[in-house]
This record gives C-alpha cells, structure tokens and sequence, in this order.
C-alpha cells in the first residue's frame, strides 16, 4: 500500500484528507499517513484540476467557508459535468464540475489547467437534500505511474494492510473476467484536529486496466470543516453498487 500512498503524497501538499490515530505510539505514523494523504484529495494522484472550472462557491479569505451558490459570471460550464450527470442514478443529485484546486487551495484558473486522459476526468460536487458531496476522477498512464513511484509501479493487492494505521474498510479486489482489476474501499471520516481541509467518509475506486494505466475515483460524501462549501451528504453520492457501475463505463476511459 505504500506504492500507492507515495505516488499520491506526490500532488500538492496540504490539500487532502488528514488521518490521525487515536492511539498515542502511532501519533508520528499517522503524522506521515496525513501527510501523505493531505496531497491525494486535491488530485487524487497528482491531477489538480482541468480547465473551464465551474466554481459553486466564493471562499471568504477571512473563514475559509464558501457559499452555497456563487454569481452567475463565475460559473462556466464545458459540459462534463452534464456528461457524467447522464452515467449517475437519476437520484444522484445535481452536478456540477468544479477544482479542488481552486476551492482548496485558492489556485487561480491558470495554475488548475492540467491535461487529462480520461475524457470526464475531473473534480464534480454533488449537491442532494441541502448537502454537497464529490466525486473526483482522474486517469494516469501506467508511464506516468511508474515515474512517480520510482519504477516500482503500484501494489498487486490495494486491499492488503500495511499497517495498525491503515484504516481502510470493507476493502474488495474483483479481477475481471478481461483482464482489468477493479478495487473498491470504503474510508472513514476523518478525525477532528488532524488539519484542514477534513474529509466525511467515502468510498475509494481504482480500475487497473490491461496497459497499465488506472482510472482512480474518489466518491466523497463532502467536506468537514473550514472549506465545507455545505454540510456533508450522509453518505457518500454513490453506493458500492453504483460506483463499480459507474467505473466500468467506458465513457469513463481514454479514446485509443
């Protein structure tokens, strides 16, 4: 699991979801796990956002808390999060494409350009019932993934625990009768004090396709905390269920 953890710690710091034991001789591993994970949420593997961002809310430089709605002249829309709308449940809720760049990191429109592969790839809030979840997708070549990690590539088993500091649950690796490994994890809340921005819970997707490349989906239920745009979703947007649906498609995957 630490292949993994390493080629995601290598985003942009101080953007991702801290995770702190609770016991007191793993303080200084969580410490690391945090950091380690602080990068992942704002790119999910060193993606940090596409271009023509819509931007559902205005982060106040004084609390660091974003309204619920933002003006209409700061809102644009290049039609992905219309695309993926039509691949969700119809109960999804609303979609709209946004960066964590931006909303987390108060990056400007240029410094959140960054080609994709995936064709929606992106980061999109999930608004349902008063609340606001994400959903982030990003793909990487299995060339991109073998320089980050240092050649090493990442782990055969994304389930298998690497320590009393991993807190990944109901983890589960299906092989695919193509070839493809699809592994869904669920992730707990993160714990309070543990840094900015925290994390509700959500559920973890990585599809290993047969060059090499993975598609990586985050499906949170929103965001604890300083930069919450709202309250978090109870759960996550999508069910177990609904994500593995929903990375199969191959609307999701790069255009050969």
């Amino acid at each position: 699991m630490s292949d993994v953890r390493d080629l995601l710690g290598r985003a942009a710091e101080d953007a991702g979801r801290p995770v702190i034991s609770t016991e007191a001789v793993y303080a200084k591993a969580a410490r690391v796990r945090w950091r380690r994970r602080t990068a992942a949420s704002v790119a999910a593997l060193a993606v940090v956002g596409a271009g023509a961002f819509s931007l559902p809310g205005l982060i106040s430089r004084e609390t660091g808390q974003a309204s619920v709605a933002a003006p209409t002249e700061l809102v644009g829309d290049n039609g992905q999060g219309k695309r993926l709308a039509r691949l969700l449940p119809p109960d999804a809720g609303a979609v709209e494409q946004v960066s964590w760049a931006v909303l987390l990191k108060g990056a400007g429109a240029e410094q959140a350009e960054v080609k994709h592969l995936g064709p929606l790839d992106g980061e999109y809030a999930i608004r349902k019932d008063g609340g606001v979840g994400y959903l982030a997708l990003h793909t990487r070549s299995a060339k991109d993934i073998a320089a980050k990690t240092g050649g090493k590539g990442m782990a055969g088993d994304l389930c298998e625990k690497t320590g009393p500091e991993d807190d990944r649950e109901d983890c589960v690796r299906e092989k695919l009768p193509d070839g493809r490994v699809l592994t869904i994890w669920h992730q707990p809340a993160a714990s309070p004090g543990g840094g900015e921005p925290r994390w509700a819970q959500e559920l973890t997707g990585r599809l290993t396709l047969n060059d090499g490349s993975v598609l990586f989906v985050r499906d949170s239920a929103g965001i604890l905390g300083k930069h919450a745009q709202g309250r978090p979703l109870t759960s996550p947007p999508l069910t177990r269920e609904h994500l593995r649906a929903l990375m199969l498609r191959p609307e999701l995957l790069p255009k050969n």
